[in-house]
């Protein structure tokens, strides 16, 4: 479970089950690339992924990770990814109560992403640690101008991202996706240093989310993993052609 080194995750953002990107997180901003998105699984462990980062976004949105009581589509999707690829899966996305923490782990994630819940009740971030373990949780920082936008990037919090860092840092939280939303879809770089900076600031393993748009971000990261930055989540870069996931493994694989 364990991630290399450096790790570059493949992301899958799923709506009403299809595989989408969106620009700056605005769910009014949509591409989308496939209607299968185990067909997308395969395809990255087809290329070499060893990694896959795969969010509901419709969750993030309304904040339930289910809804009633059948099985909502991303979560099937989930679980259909799962039995389709061995690889471990990275999952986030409206979770906000151990429940929903436990059925995404019952339905094949092998680590969870807690954003919103980090802000609004760090108390389940504990809980979730002392339940599942370290390694199986993972806090998400996501930016807008240095605060913590909550709620599937809708609502933005008074605290800032170096500030939430440190207080999960402190409960005991080792890994972190630290997200620029301006930059997220918009192909303008990724902010390896702002990545760097936050883990020296927090003590955590920062995996790099927004903006890369080519081998030369993967090059920068790669230039500061030394200083606490794990890995990155690649969408749209690897979804228009602009990074070639075989490329950039290579790079990686000579850190």
């Amino acid at each position: 479970m364990i991630t290399t080194p450096f790790t570059l995750f493949p992301a899958i953002d799923l709506r009403r089950g299809r595989c989408v990107r969106l620009r700056q997180g605005d769910p009014d901003a949509e591409t989308v690339y496939s209607d299968d998105p185990v067909a997308v699984a395969r395809h990255w462990v087809a290329q070499g992924a060893t990694w896959l980062h795969v969010v509901n976004l419709d969750g993030a949105f309304t904040g339930r990770a289910q809804v009633g009581n059948g099985l909502p589509v991303n979560l099937q999707r989930l679980r259909d990814i799962r039995q389709a690829v061995d690889v471990p899966i990275q999952f986030g996305g409206g979770l906000r109560t151990l429940e929903d923490i436990a059925l995404v782990l019952e339905l094949g994630a092998t680590r969870v992403v807690l954003g919103t819940v980090a802000v609004t009740n760090p108390d389940l971030v504990r809980e979730a640690l002392a339940r599942f373990g370290t390694e199986r949780i993972v806090v998400g920082l996501d930016a807008r101008d240095g605060r913590v936008a909550t709620h599937g990037w809708l609502e933005v919090s008074d605290v800032t991202v170096e500030a939430l860092g440190r207080a999960m840092a402190q409960a005991g939280v080792r890994h972190a996706v630290y997200t620029d939303i301006r930059r997220d879809g918009m192909l303008t770089g990724v902010d390896a240093e702002g990545a760097a900076r936050l883990a020296e600031a927090t003590g955590l393993r920062i995996i790099a989310s927004g903006g890369v748009a080519d081998l030369e971000d993967i090059r920068r990261l790669l230039t500061v993993a030394h200083r606490g930055v794990e890995g990155v989540i690649v969408g749209k870069a690897l979804y228009t052609g602009r990074l070639d996931l075989h490329a950039a493994l290579a790079l990686i694989s000579n850190l």
